[in-house]
């Protein structure tokens, strides 16, 4: 087969893919609006399924209803979904939403999203393009550049490269899985109250698939706009993160689980000593020099918030352990008290 006939089978192959998006939403309707403005109204070319669980109030229903009336009075075609049910946690509620998307691709954004007009047209030239992965995605951009903390927030919370790589994991908020995939890799793991997508694209590099990041695939992400909630952000991620590595030992992991080796003992000496010259790194890539100086006291802040946050959910999950133990043991005891009468 020459090249031109190539091209023209990539070319077959993306137009015949169909792609469903799975929006969670929980009590922002305003946002969730936008994001559906974006995907369903600005998009040069658009999804044949979106599909919204919401966990929230009707404000949210009344937002999709909006956009289904959008789409059929543009004559779109897209077939829209809407979902109820009980709010728990993010992973619960893709679960909730999995089984409805039905396209040959499954691609995922949040309702505090907008993606960019080519978002469509970039997942699919992906997966035709890389058959090896799994998953691609691409960057978070923050909505907000005039805020400091939005700035903070597109270097330290979502993290970007310069150019297309396979990579280690993508955000929840812009990625997406061929549904082969989906069905194979299973359901998000619902006890993880954040570190969902962590898990989840581990177990798809358990299976053999690559995970693809290309600048191309872009959404802008209302980031938190406060630093308090930025602080807390990346302590919930810092419990989060300690609970999946604590899942699967065998993952990369920025502290070592035991100190067998001098290997163990240069990363946890590395652990200890990063809050100290990463702010510096970090703030040396900011694009304005005034922001500079100022990010790295809050950036030692945040770095403190997300070892504390491990830290916490070390101490917490061990104290639970010892309970159950102790229940078992008494459960047990009793047992053998019983049988002995």
């Amino acid at each position: 087969m020459g090249r031109r006939q190539r091209a023209e089978s990539k070319k077959s192959e993306i137009k015949v893919m169909k792609v469903s998006v799975l929006i969670c939403t929980y009590n922002r309707p305003e946002l969730l609006a936008q994001c559906l403005d974006a995907l369903i109204c600005r998009t040069a070319e658009k999804p044949d399924q979106v599909v919204v669980v919401n966990g929230g109030d009707e404000r949210a229903d009344e937002a999709v209803e909006s956009s289904r009336q959008e789409a059929g009075g543009r004559g779109q075609g897209i077939e829209i979904n809407l979902i109820k049910t009980l709010n728990k946690n993010l992973a619960a509620s893709r679960n909730v939403g999995l089984p409805h998307c039905d396209g040959d691709i499954v691609a995922m954004t949040d309702d505090d999203a907008e993606v960019f007009p080519d978002w469509i047209t970039q997942i699919k030239r992906l997966h035709a393009e890389h058959p090896e992965a799994g998953a691609v995605g691409g960057p978070v951009i923050g909505a907000d550049s005039d805020s400091f903390i939005s700035r903070l927030a597109d270097r330290v919370t979502f993290g970007s490269y310069p150019a297309a790589r396979n990579v280690r994991t993508l955000p929840g908020v812009n990625i997406s899985y061929k549904r082969t995939l989906v069905k194979a890799v299973g359901f998000q793991d619902e006890t993880l109250f954040r570190g969902e997508d962590v898990d989840y694209n581990w177990r798809v590099k358990q299976l053999g698939y690559e995970i693809r990041y290309d600048p191309a695939m872009q959404v802008l992400h209302h980031h938190r706009p406060t630093l308090r909630a930025f602080l807390h952000q990346h302590y919930m991620y810092g419990r989060a993160y300690y609970l999946v590595r604590r899942k699967w030992p065998e993952m990369y992991c920025v502290y070592p689980h035991a100190l067998r080796r001098p290997k163990d003992v240069l990363k946890a000496l590395n652990f200890f000593s990063a809050p100290f010259y990463e702010p510096v790194q970090y703030a040396a890539r900011l694009e304005r020099y005034a922001d500079r100086l100022p990010a790295c006291p809050i950036l030692f802040a945040n770095q403190l918030a997300w070892r504390g946050g491990m830290f916490r959910q070390m101490l917490a999950t061990r104290r639970q352990e010892r309970t159950d133990h102790r229940y078992t043991q008494i459960s047990t005891d009793r047992k053998i008290e019983e049988n002995g009468r």
